[in-house]
C-alpha cells in the first residue's frame, strides 16, 4: 500500500495495491458491508475472464474496486459522493453541476489509482 496524507486527517487507509487479495483487503476495513458484492463481482469476472479467454473481466473488477477504495477511504468524499448521487437521482433541480462534481470525485480517485 502507497502511503498518502490529505492534510490533518488523511485518509483512512493508504492506497493499497491493485490486486484483488489487497482491495479486498482494504474493502473489508473501510467498507466491510461491501465484501458481499466484492467477492461476487470477483467470482463473476474470473469466470468471464476463463469464458473469453480475456483479462479485460478482470482488469474492469480491479478499476472498480480501485476507484469505490480510493473514494471511501476518504469519509468527506465519500460522504459528498452519496450526497450528489441523491440530489440527482431525486431529479428535483438541474442535475449537471452533481454529474460534473460526481465526474470530478471519479477522476480524482481515478488517479489516485493510477489506472
Amino acid at each position: 500500500m502507497s502511503a498518502q496524507t490529505d492534510g490533518p486527517y488523511g485518509p483512512l487507509i493508504p492506497m493499497p495495491e491493485l490486486t484483488p487479495d489487497a482491495l479486498r483487503a482494504a474493502v473489508t476495513r473501510i467498507a466491510p458491508s461491501r465484501v458481499p458484492a466484492l467477492t461476487q463481482h470477483l467470482f463473476e469476472a474470473t469466470t468471464n475472464a476463463q469464458q473469453t479467454q480475456s483479462l479485460a473481466p478482470l482488469r474492469a473488477f480491479v478499476h472498480s474496486w480501485a476507484v469505490f477504495v480510493a473514494i471511501e477511504r476518504h469519509p468527506e468524499r465519500a460522504a459528498r459522493l452519496r450526497e450528489l448521487e441523491r440530489l440527482v437521482d431525486a431529479g428535483e433541480q438541474d442535475p449537471a453541476a452533481a454529474i460534473a462534481e460526481i465526474r470530478g470525485i471519479r477522476e480524482t480517485a481515478e488517479a489516485e489509482t493510477g489506472l
